[in-house]
């Protein structure tokens, strides 16, 4: 146990600093494309990737994710999981190809003809990488996987700007969506140094297909709940529209989703490992999602603050329509922040079912929902959208711990504490924009507003709630039982 919290520390280490590089990659391709492209472009491929992207759910049919939960895995097994990937990508592929008439007929417009066919081919890329990548997971050798994720990611934002620059449009973006996966399948076929043997019958895979069918019907429900809207946008009110939202969403989404990535994959393989022990379950559960917490909901809650400034310095003047999508959908990455964690303990203990349950009834209620705002416009949706999501947050809590051994109120004491000290900084931080922020442009204005709250945050934090020396003991990772503060905060 003692190795493999060790490993779990080198490799959230490791992931820490990958997703911090690839946070600013990301970012910088962000701010530099926006400056370069116009909305329309963002719009022309994210009405594609809207329609083909449920396909990309099914790109592995949840075998990754099984093959990292599994106690135990044979080779034959290995090699029979590689094929049903590579097959399922394949088909895919010809699928997209297929669809690709009707969606330019959708939206009436040709030119998706093109990209459509192009995107296509990442489903081949990605399936071939599948289970390589899931060997180099459970083997927790997190810190090729951050080389790897990096360098696909370094290899797409160069291709990305330098086609921008050269006047390609949205092909730009095209080719940069496919580069990442084609670098990604040749790195961890190289790793790895695995190849795969023919495929056999009779090698015990059965309740593995079924855990990886599960996963992924959960998956293609929850990914129509949250991207419907974009469909519907592209559909009613064009690519411009489609383009600003969409890239309110991804901005404000970056930070959540490169946070929870780091410590996802982590918790995921080491949770996996600790099913028969409950204590350490939930140590290391809560340990996770307390730095998660920590992270995310003061930057969310910024982002809602001064949003106006964030959209103006990393996107540019001509995105200002997006500032009131971009407040408006905060609230949605804040729920997002505090309930996924909560997949990353049913899916290491095997309770995918009631995963899939629970989307089956929040995927009608959010898609009723984006109807009602429709006629609205961006702004009416992305309200919808909010709403529903804060509404959903306690059941949704609720229900992911109902019967394991992390309680809801376990949960909330975790979030209580992140949640008062940001509603606290952000508070002060607005009251030195309105005294100061006047007087300064965009940019310093920003710096001074985050400076001022992540000051008082972490005073908050550190020292008014006195929860000091158990981040301290988390980020360090020296101690393998529970500190006095620790066995406060995940006391039931």
């Amino acid at each position: 146990m003692k190795d493999l919290k060790q490993r779990a520390i080198r490799g959230g280490f490791a992931k820490v600093c990958s997703q911090g590089a690839n946070f600013l990659l990301r970012m910088g391709s962000l701010m530099i494309l926006a400056r370069i492209l116009d909305p329309r472009d963002f719009g022309l491929v994210g009405m594609v990737t809207a329609v083909i992207g449920v396909l990309s759910l099914f790109r592995d049919f949840g075998l990754s994710a099984a093959t990292i939960q599994r106690a135990a895995i044979t080779e034959d097994q290995l090699s029979t999981l590689f094929w049903i990937n590579l097959l399922v990508g394949a088909i895919l592929g010809i699928l997209s190809l297929a669809i690709a008439p009707i969606v330019v007929a959708f939206y009436h417009e040709p030119r998706l003809l093109g990209v459509t066919a192009i995107l296509a081919t990442g489903f081949l890329f990605n399936a071939a990488g599948v289970q390589h990548s899931a060997i180099l997971q459970r083997q927790m050798r997190f810190t090729a996987l951050s080389v790897i994720d990096t360098t696909s990611q370094l290899a797409g934002t160069a291709v990305g700007i330098g086609m921008a620059i050269r006047g390609f449009g949205y092909w730009a973006l095209v080719l940069a969506s496919i580069l990442g996966p084609f670098v990604s399948m040749v790195c961890v076929w190289l790793v790895t140094a695995w190849i795969p043997r023919m495929p056999r019958k009779g090698v015990g895979i059965r309740s593995m297909m079924r855990f990886g069918g599960i996963v992924t019907l959960n998956g293609l429900l929850v990914y129509i709940a949250t991207n419907f809207e974009k469909v519907l946008l592209g559909r009613f009110w064009g690519a411009d529209a489609l383009g600003i939202y969409g890239r309110a969403y991804q901005l404000i989404n970056l930070p959540t989703d490169n946070l929870n990535a780091t410590a996802g994959g982590v918790a995921f393989a080491a949770m996996s490992r600790l099913q028969d022990d409950p204590a350490r379950l939930k140590s290391y559960f809560l340990k996770g999602y307390t730095l998660v917490l920590a992270l995310t909901v003061p930057i969310t809650i910024a982002c809602a603050l001064f949003a106006h400034d964030t959209i103006i310095v990393l996107l540019g003047p001509k995105w200002k329509d997006a500032v009131p999508i971009f407040r408006l959908l905060s609230p949605t990455i804040l729920v997002f922040a505090i309930v996924n964690p909560l997949a990353w303990l049913l899916t290491s203990i095997g309770l995918v079912g009631r995963l899939l349950k629970m989307a089956l009834v929040i995927t009608p209620l959010m898609i009723a929902g984006y109807f009602m705002g429709l006629p609205y416009g961006p702004k009416g949706v992305a309200f919808a959208y909010s709403a529903l999501m804060m509404l959903w947050m306690i059941p949704a809590i609720v229900w992911c711990t109902h019967g394991t051994v992390i309680s809801t109120r376990d949960v909330l004491l975790v979030a209580r504490w992140p949640l008062a000290s940001s509603l606290v900084a952000a508070g002060l931080a607005f009251g030195v924009r309105v005294f100061y922020g006047e007087l300064l442009s965009t940019l310093p204005r920003l710096i001074l507003e985050g400076i001022a709250m992540f000051t008082v945050y972490v005073g908050m934090l550190f020292f008014v709630t006195g929860q000091k020396s158990f981040y301290l003991d988390l980020l360090r990772g020296l101690k393998g039982t529970s500190s006095p503060k620790e066995k406060e905060l995940v006391s039931a």
